[in-house]
């Protein structure tokens, strides 16, 4: 049902009604805003990336070429602005190797284990690599499927599926506490 509000909205936009873009913007700031939150874990900048790649899609609105759904366009904007965002000020991310120390070992609730265990590799996936990071944040966080992933960071398939792959083994080495539980689900 989005698909087609955003084709009518665009549409609307392009033909000089301006006030059609609030309902993309509607629709698709919470999933925006969370993106951004995932790249940068600040709110407040979140906010502001969001904002950014709103205002970038809306001056390029005419070159969406449609042999994509718009909000797979919409996310590929957005994530390469946050890439660029984070090289021109990156975000204040701990080192993989320090992450283990985050976990509160003194927990006695499984609640709040599973809590902290979810904030531990949360913090260790935005400590990766910008490349395998990028791919992680899109395929598990969003849950985005590897054709859409690929698609939003302008990489063939094979590449993200190869990535996906390098970050969990990453991962692996790094939090191997943490991977006794659930696994993570395989691209």
């Amino acid at each position: 049902m989005s698909a087609t509000e955003d084709l009518a909205d665009v549409e609307r936009v392009l033909t000089g009604d301006i006030s059609s873009f609030e309902g993309i913007v509607r629709r698709w700031q919470g999933p925006l805003v969370n993106m951004a939150y995932r790249f940068c874990n600040d709110r407040g900048r979140a906010e502001e990336m969001a904002q950014e790649a709103f205002l970038r899609v809306y001056r390029s609105l005419a070159s969406w070429r449609r042999d994509a759904a718009f909000s797979t366009w919409l996310f590929a904007v957005a994530a390469n602005l946050y890439r660029s965002e984070l090289k021109r000020i990156p975000a204040g991310n701990v080192a993989l190797d320090d992450v283990a120390e985050l976990m509160d070992k003194r927990s006695h609730s499984h609640d709040f284990e599973e809590y902290q265990r979810d904030r531990l590799v949360r913090k260790a996936v935005m400590a990766l690599p910008p490349k395998y990071r990028d791919a992680m944040v899109l395929y598990y966080f969003h849950e985005m499927d590897v054709p859409a992933a690929s698609k939003s960071l302008g990489l063939p398939e094979g590449t993200v599926k190869a990535r996906l792959f390098r970050g969990r083994e990453i991962l692996r080495a790094k939090l191997p506490q943490l991977l006794e539980g659930p696994r993570l689900k395989e691209a």
